[in-house]
């Protein structure tokens, strides 16, 4: 029986640990499997394309983005105008109106103002009594005071629209100054020129009555002096003049 050294054991038993083990793969799987194949003309390629579908992504975002400023900037231009001075408008219209409404003994009417002038102005009657020319003399007088208090009264209505028109004209103004799109900033135009409209309107109101007040008088006075013709004809006609008689100073 040979024995053998113990370093001679240990040496052996070290070597037997320290063989490589030969490691089967499995039938089933190919060996080709393992093996790993780069190709850098395809990495490049697919490089490529990532980059490029990226961009359209990218393009595709601000494309939306531009729609959905569009569509802001579509419901900014038909927002409305959140202010209205049509109220107010018509309010100092319907003032000034009433007051012309209001005219004193002939109205702002044509067939009236000829029916007027029929019976009061012109040709002077020569049957007429001197009380019936006295009476018509002082109902012409009457009417045109009249016509003179209505044009200051229409004048004093206008002037308190001034106020109120500058207010509104502000409003307005601020109101189109700040206007979010083209809708608000034409709807405070076309209310700025409705109110422009309104004053031309106050302004010829106030030339109606003024010409009015005018026209009155004027037609007074063609009046006066034809019944101051026909009253002097009276006067120079023999039997229907002056009479001549008797005046005492002081009685006893």
């Amino acid at each position: 029986m040979t024995y053998y050294p113990v370093s001679c054991v240990a040496r052996l038993a070290l070597a037997i640990v320290l063989a490589p083990v030969a490691v089967v793969p499995p039938l089933t799987q190919p060996v080709s499997a393992w093996d790993i194949v780069y190709d850098p003309s395809n990495y490049g390629q697919n490089v490529l394309q990532a980059a490029r579908a990226l961009e359209q992504i990218n393009n595709q975002i601000t494309s939306l983005q531009n729609e959905a400023q569009m569509l802001i900037n579509q419901a900014r231009n038909l927002a409305s105008l959140p202010h209205s001075s049509l109220q107010q408008i018509h309010q100092s219209v319907q003032r000034t109106q009433q007051l012309l409404v209001q005219a004193q003994n002939i109205a702002f009417d044509v067939a009236r103002i000829d029916q007027a002038f029929q019976q009061r102005y012109g040709t002077i009657p020569l049957s007429a009594s001197d009380a019936d020319l006295v009476a018509g003399a002082r109902a012409r007088w009457q009417t045109t005071v009249g016509g003179l208090q209505d044009a200051l009264r229409v004048q004093a209505g206008v002037v308190g629209n001034v106020d109120a028109n500058r207010a509104e004209m502000a409003t307005l103004v601020g109101q189109s100054q700040g206007a979010t799109g083209a809708l608000q900033a034409t709807q405070a135009g076309n209310q700025l020129l409705a109110l422009q409209s309104q004053q031309l309107s106050d302004l010829i109101a106030v030339m109606s009555a003024n010409g009015r007040a005018a026209a009155l008088s004027e037609a007074e006075r063609a009046t006066a002096a034809e019944q101051g013709r026909e009253q002097r004809r009276r006067f120079l006609t023999p039997g229907t003049g002056y009479q001549a008689g008797n005046a005492r100073m002081f009685s006893n």
